[in-house]
């Protein structure tokens, strides 16, 4: 969280200096400049890491993805709020604090909110055909962004705490849902280059060549490192290497190229240069930054040892020796698993319920299935997933998804 707000500001207030002292720019359009170019991006940094299969140690890899998809609303904010006060001078900055909490607090709440909600009506609504249910997220996802903005909340953190907070929990189709919207993140993402690559004109980029160049080194060797250092200060845990890395995986990508477009949609003032300079700040990011993470984390000593190929297993099957036998679970009266859908019960990924039985028939279990007492399950599960089904068969309490293990 730190990171993703007081990071964003510190790398932009770094970034517009150099640009006012620079560039010949006001304050306003050098703090634009900056704020635009201030966020990473989240589909760069989670296709460098996969792509690559790039393992580093302890947490850095969640704290990676989590800070680059939590850190756009703040680049938005400041993007908007720095139009705002170019457009209308008379604006006073100090009105701008009240409506970030605002918009931050609201937009939060909502998106959490919105995600549990999301949830229960991929549960609840039964629909014929499985290629509907990506067309109810999607549409869910249209609706969550204008309510949250018309409630004064921020529509991009509601929509991205939606999907984090629909993430833990268990729904039908979940896995087809999952690689549904990869797939278009990844056609977003290839969007938002072509229209890069239209709105660019060759012929406009030599002239601002140096100073793009010069911006580029400011936010990679200063600004990013910076603000990284000064935010991860009170945690004493981390390494100096560590941190080294943080900022050194600071890659932009589709987001400055949206945000790129605003100055130009408003007509501000040498929004063409801006424009410009946002491009050769992505393209040096890309091509300098992301291939070069390995290296870094080599010699920072980040990088845990790559995996064998021939251990590999499918990502929804979990690394053990053995896959667990199958074992035939009772569903008793007392049991808080009684008319609940399987898809509510927040079952551990590891475990497989093969075949129900019902009243000596036998039935193919899906996540919409509502149990009943008497059920009989065949499950393939072991160690302490099958202790918890196996609670969860005998006792009244369905466990929260928190309460899984860690798998």
């Amino acid at each position: 969280m730190i990171l993703s707000t007081l990071g964003v500001i510190l790398t932009a207030t770094i970034v517009g200096l150099a640009a006012y002292y620079a560039l010949n720019f006001s304050v306003h359009e050098a703090m634009l400049l900056a704020a635009i170019i201030s966020s990473t991006d989240a589909a760069a940094v989670f296709s460098i890491l996969r792509s690559k299969q790039i393992s580093l140690k302890g947490n850095l890899r969640h704290l990676l993805e989590l800070e680059s998809g939590s850190n756009d609303p703040m680049a938005i904010f400041l993007t908007t709020s720095l139009i705002s006060l170019i457009l209308t001078p008379a604006t006073s900055p100090t009105a701008l604090i009240p409506m970030f909490a605002q918009q931050m607090a609201l937009g939060g709440v909502f998106g959490i909110i919105s995600g549990k909600v999301m949830a229960y009506l991929i549960n609840r609504i039964r629909l014929d055909y499985h290629g509907l249910y990506p067309i109810l997220t999607i549409s869910t996802v249209m609706i969550i962004y204008p309510v949250a903005s018309i409630l004064g909340g921020n529509g991009f953190l509601a929509v991205y705490l939606a999907g984090m907070s629909l993430a833990n929990y268990s729904f039908i189709h979940k896995r087809s849902l999952t690689h549904y919207h990869d797939s278009l993140a990844w056609l977003m993402q290839i969007a938002m280059f072509l229209t890069l690559g239209l709105l660019v004109f060759p012929k406009q980029l030599m002239p601002v060549a140096d100073e793009g160049l010069f911006i580029c080194f400011v936010l990679m060797f200063m600004a990013r490192p910076i603000s990284v250092l000064l935010c991860l200060l009170p945690f004493r845990d981390m390494t100096l290497e560590e941190r080294v890395m943080i900022s050194w995986v600071g890659l932009r990508g589709s987001v400055p190229i949206i945000l790129a477009t605003y100055p130009l949609i408003f007509g501000i003032d040498k929004a063409n240069m801006i424009f410009n300079v946002v491009f050769f700040v992505v393209l040096t990011s890309v091509l300098v930054q992301s291939s070069t993470i390995p290296f870094v984390a080599r010699r920072l000593g980040m990088e845990l040892p790559a995996k064998s190929p021939a251990k590999a297993l499918p990502e929804n099957m979990q690394e053990t020796d053995s896959w667990g036998s199958l074992v035939k679970l009772e569903v008793s009266l007392k049991s808080a698993a009684v008319g609940n859908q399987i898809a509510d019960l927040n079952i551990p990924d590891d475990t497989w319920i093969a075949v129900l039985r019902r009243d000596g028939h036998p039935m193919h279990p899906c996540g919409s299935t509502i149990l009943q007492a008497g059920d009989s399950l065949i499950v393939q599960s072991s160690g302490q997933s099958l202790e918890m089904l196996l609670s969860l068969m005998e006792n009244k309490e369905v466990p929260s998804a928190s309460a899984q293990p860690d798998l």
